[in-house]
């Protein structure tokens, strides 16, 4: 087996420039409680270490900090509340409180409501963020404002305003994406030039199909997507656009609006087989993820495992275009030898020439 001949950034770099690689790039998401069992199970006491025993291109994520006004324990920069819940294998925060579901109407919120401040955020540590690291994709600012909305809102309360107050959600997606794309700004401006991606995420989909009628989504959603995506591009960042469940349908106004990355390809979601998505994309953007957590790495065994990555590279791999990562965090309940196995097979199978 060869030796890696280009760093992770390199690596990233030439798949998203539609250039050859020495070999397929791969990407990790986790749980901290997988993560923790993975480490246990190599022996490592580091993710670094694991990254470099499994070949893993991570990718280093930079952000602000917040020094904003005071805030609960509990609470964040928006107001809202979440507890920490516990389901067995590992924790997840949950909403408590809600600061918009008691207003009907903007101008009840304008009243009532203070929103953030991109002035509430430092951004003179992103250098040191970076220090040392110039080997790595780096990842910086993005979006995702519906998931933000729904949380000031309500899950339900939120879905029902696209039909029954269309202007509270303009006008509330305005605020939201208005402090993406100026944070975001900041942080190309703290490290110009070094930012290799930013996310411009909304989950559209479902197991079956799409969250929003094609409609809503081209009224709420992609105008103010593309005004993110077209700063990511000014500012020479390429743009991962994640959204998980059944999306083809959507699809092409995606890749019209810009986006350069797709993720997380849940191939066994309804119209989201690999083989179409290659052959009518393919030449469109590069597909990121595949690597089911439903059920090949939580519950199929390593052989499964290792046959799905054989696929995903004879696949969505075919001329290049495809960073192989799991198509979501992986679980707790995932087997470490069945995330070993999917690394081990990908740097095998993966390599070119």
């Amino acid at each position: 087996m060869r030796q890696d001949e280009m760093t992770p950034r390199q690596r990233w770099l030439a798949v998203l420039n539609g250039e050859l690689t020495d070999r397929v790039p791969t990407d990790y998401w986790a749980t901290e409680e997988a993560t923790a069992k993975l480490k246990k199970h190599l022996e490592c006491q580091t993710f670094d270490e694991v990254a470099q025993a499994l070949h893993i291109d991570q990718v280093v994520t930079v952000g602000p900090k917040y020094v904003g006004p005071a805030l609960a324990e509990d609470e964040d920069e928006f107001g809202c509340r979440f507890r920490e819940m516990d389901y067995g294998t590992g924790h997840y925060r949950e909403i408590t409180y809600s600061p918009l579901v008691q207003f009907d109407s903007v101008e009840e919120i304008e009243r009532n409501y203070r929103w953030p401040n991109p002035d509430w955020w430092d951004y003179s540590e992103l250098p040191d963020q970076i220090a040392g690291k110039e080997d790595y994709p780096i990842r910086g600012g993005g979006s995702e404002p519906f998931l933000k909305y729904c949380e000031l809102r309500g899950l339900e309360q939120g879905f029902m305003d696209l039909i029954i107050n269309p202007g509270m959600v303009h006008y509330c997606l305005d605020r939201l994406f208005d402090l993406a794309y100026e944070n975001t700004r900041r942080i190309y401006a703290a490290i110009p030039g070094q930012v290799m991606i930013s996310y411009v995420a909304e989950d559209f989909g479902s197991q079956e199909g799409l969250l929003f009628s094609p409609a809503q989504i081209r009224e709420f959603f992609i105008p103010r997507m593309k005004r993110m995506i077209d700063l990511a591009h000014e500012h020479g960042a390429y743009v991962f656009h994640h959204s998980d469940g059944a999306i083809r349908e959507i699809l092409p106004d995606m890749i019209e609006a810009g986006i350069d990355v797709l993720n997380p390809i849940q191939w066994r979601c309804q119209g989201m087989e690999r083989e179409g998505l290659k052959r009518d994309f393919g030449d469109k953007i590069v597909f990121h993820g595949a690597m089911d957590n439903q059920y090949t790495l939580a519950f199929g065994t390593a052989d499964e495992v290792r046959q799905e990555v054989i696929d995903n590279l004879r696949i969505l791999g075919a001329g290049g275009g495809y960073i192989l990562a799991p198509c979501h965090n992986i679980q707790a309940v995932s087997p470490p030898e069945n995330i070993v196995a999917m690394y081990e097979t990908a740097y095998e199978y993966g390599q070119s020439g």
